[in-house]
């Protein structure tokens, strides 16, 4: 029970943008300033925000241009996945998935849907764990059975070029080591409290949620379990476009802003 305090407090802090102090070293919470009136959120921990410069981590793209980069968190499937995917090729629009090792084993159809539909995936860690409290070789051991899964599942051979570290926790460390594996690290620039699915609020919450953050170059981050995500996502789309922005792939944002 102590254990799951904890862990839901460091969930709770993340989803409302706090930001950590910690050791030079780390580990850190991935925290920010969220968006108003269209300026691009921002990071205001110094320490944290170097060691994210240092690793060429993702937090946003180039916010001079309304590009949007939209990426969904799959740990385990909740049945809104396919309806997601439904959306996307309706509205013609890229986004990029972080699987679990869980959902790559539980939902092989689905990441083949995924790849085939012409979305990237990305890794989110095998065992979803926290990056900074395990060895070197375990960290990579994580990375590599997620990528080795997906290409035997899929038997195709799977570029995986970015990782999101589970629960926003990292270090110098647990970055350097995911960039030495060749991964980018991708964090996030849009987010609210959907990831818990006893509290959903309805689609038109999440609509306002997302749209009130938006803001050029930005990294939004939903998770796929979310029913309300899931029935606002059109609207969402359809919404941002109206206001002049372009969703793009993360493989085309080559400009990234602090």
């Amino acid at each position: 029970m102590k254990r799951f305090v904890i862990v839901l407090a460091a969930v709770l802090l993340l989803c409302c943008g706090f930001q950590q102090t910690a050791s030079a070293d780390g580990p850190y919470h991935f925290g920010f300033k969220k968006s108003k009136n269209g300026q691009p959120a921002s990071i205001n921990e110094e320490g944290f925000k170097e060691v994210l410069q240092k690793n060429d981590a993702i937090f946003l793209g180039d916010t001079s241009r309304k590009e949007l980069y939209l990426t969904f968190d799959n740990g385990y499937e909740n049945g809104f996945t396919p309806k997601i995917l439904d959306v996307l090729k309706e509205k013609k629009v890229p986004a990029t998935f972080f699987l679990t090792g869980h959902y790559v084993k539980d939902k092989p159809e689905l990441v083949m849907r995924m790849l085939t539909e012409g979305h990237l995936v990305g890794n989110h860690s095998w065992s979803h764990p926290d990056m900074t409290q395990i060895s070197d070789q375990q960290l990579k051991e994580e990375l590599e059975k997620v990528k080795r899964a997906v290409s035997d599942s899929t038997r195709q051979q799977v570029m995986m070029n970015f990782v999101r570290p589970p629960r926003g926790i990292f270090s110098d460390r647990s970055l350097a080591l995911s960039r030495s594996e060749g991964y980018v690290s991708v964090f996030w620039s849009i987010a609210y409290k959907d990831w818990d699915v006893n509290d959903q609020k309805g689609a038109e919450y999440a609509y306002r949620q997302v749209m009130a953050q938006l803001h050029p170059g930005a990294v939004i981050l939903l998770h796929s379990i979310s029913r309300d995500n899931t029935e606002a996502l059109g609207r969402i789309i359809d919404g941002a476009r109206q206001q002049g922005y372009e969703f793009k792939s993360l493989d085309a944002l080559k400009v990234k802003n602090y």
